[in-house]
């Protein structure tokens, strides 16, 4: 499956896709196993869904954990930091976690990926 993403789509004031983040969606790397990047249409769908559980955050969300409602997230305003948001948590409960960029958030993920299948 190839993934493309336009900017334009996505509309929101101050937000640009980090170049990391570009690099990998070029690559066709979009499926760790227990996190993959959503396609525009699912961004599209969860990021109106985001605006109405939490309209004090402008969360941009580009991948989704397949075992439970975590999201990766860019939020406008804080750079290339990627939070961690339990969608569908109570307003002020969603925050799970922050990295510092979209790599360290890669390699985390990746990492996941590793132990989860180490047993297989």
């Amino acid at each position: 499956m190839s993934i493309q993403f336009s900017e334009e789509n996505i509309n929101i004031e101050g937000f640009e896709y980090p170049q990391s983040f570009l690099k990998i969606i070029e690559l066709n790397l979009v499926d760790f196993d227990l996190w993959y990047i959503m396609s525009e249409t699912q961004v599209l769908r969860r990021l109106e869904g985001l605006k109405e559980r939490y309209p004090n955050r402008k969360l941009i969300p580009f991948a989704r954990r397949d075992d439970n409602d975590d999201i990766a997230c860019f939020e406008v305003g804080k750079g290339e930091k990627v939070q961690i948001i339990h969608d569908f948590a109570s307003e002020g409960y969603e925050q799970r976690k922050e990295y510092m960029n979209f790599w360290e958030w890669l390699e985390a993920a990746i990492q996941e990926m590793i132990e989860f299948n180490k047993g297989d």
